[in-house]
């Protein structure tokens, strides 16, 4: 069933990003950290967003984490950030499920300072595991944990977020 088509995904990407310059209106910069391929994408989307509505800069990286198992292999970033001391940074994925991977994912910047961090998902599933607070937030799904969502964010013109 689809619970988001590229229309309403359109809207939630134009609000958050409204949401996102309204908490950060004192920073001059703002780093969007998207989580693998489908949370790089959402951050890239939003990302677009931002820039039509704002002149601060965005910088966007990828964190790189296997979710199925995050301590199998180093978290990295890529590319490599500039000094994020006393930053925003916004971690960014497409489907909030238990927590663990956007919990993993803070591993890359415990070693800075930073201004804050907070996190952005298109859909938060009420399942969480891990003490994950999710700031932005598209849609908030309540669903059996036997159900799937699935985002397909790569078609601009076609994007859906589908629950199984």
């Amino acid at each position: 069933m689809v619970v988001l088509d590229q229309y309403r995904i359109k809207h939630k990407i134009a609000r958050l990003s409204y949401e996102i310059l309204e908490n950060n209106e004192n920073e001059e910069m703002i780093i969007m950290a998207g989580i693998n391929n489908n949370g790089y994408r959402f951050a890239e989307l939003i990302c677009a967003s931002l820039e039509t509505i704002t002149s601060k800069k965005i910088i966007l990286t990828r964190i790189k984490i296997n979710p199925a198992n995050p301590l199998s292999t180093p978290v990295e970033i890529d590319p490599l950030l500039p000094e994020v001391a006393n930053k925003t940074v916004i971690i960014v994925d497409d489907v909030a499920n238990s927590g663990r991977t956007i919990f993993y994912a803070f591993k890359v910047f415990l070693d800075h300072l930073m201004e804050k961090i907070e996190v952005a998902v298109l859909v938060d599933r009420k399942h969480k595991l891990f003490p994950v607070k999710v700031d932005y937030v598209g849609l908030s799904l309540a669903t059996t944990v036997h159900e799937n969502i699935k985002a397909n964010l790569r078609d601009e013109e076609n994007m859906t977020v589908v629950l199984s």
